[in-house]
């Protein structure tokens, strides 16, 4: 059973979000090197991913991720470093909050029912 946690969304002054499923993309697309093999790791699929990769771009004033078509090597993706700077302050946040409100969390976790 999973326990309470902290889910953080982030508004974007230009009116874009970055969350918890844009940053496990970003971090999937490093650890795979592709879209399409962060795409089956997360569950999604290609066309989702992608779309996912260009919100995140246009998002910012550089991109968070480049792509190489296929071809020979058969193309593939890779996080930049503004998309690795995205996600090190994202994770920076999600600790600084999580402790931040430790207390406020287990005051929770006593508050909830446990089993269905």
């Amino acid at each position: 059973m999973a326990g309470t946690h902290l889910s953080i969304r982030i508004d974007l002054s230009n009116g874009d979000r970055i969350g918890p499923g844009k940053i496990a993309l970003l971090e999937a697309i490093r650890d795979k090197g592709s879209i399409s093999g962060a795409a089956r790791a997360q569950e999604m699929s290609y066309r989702r991913a992608w779309l996912l990769v260009e919100e995140i771009n246009h998002a910012l004033a550089k991109p968070a991720v480049t792509a190489e078509m296929g071809g020979r090597s058969g193309g593939g993706a890779s996080v930049t470093p503004v998309g690795e700077k995205i996600v090190d302050l994202y994770r920076k946040i999600e600790t600084s909050a999580r402790s931040a409100a430790s207390t406020e969390f287990r005051a929770l976790g006593k508050l909830v029912r446990h089993g269905k």
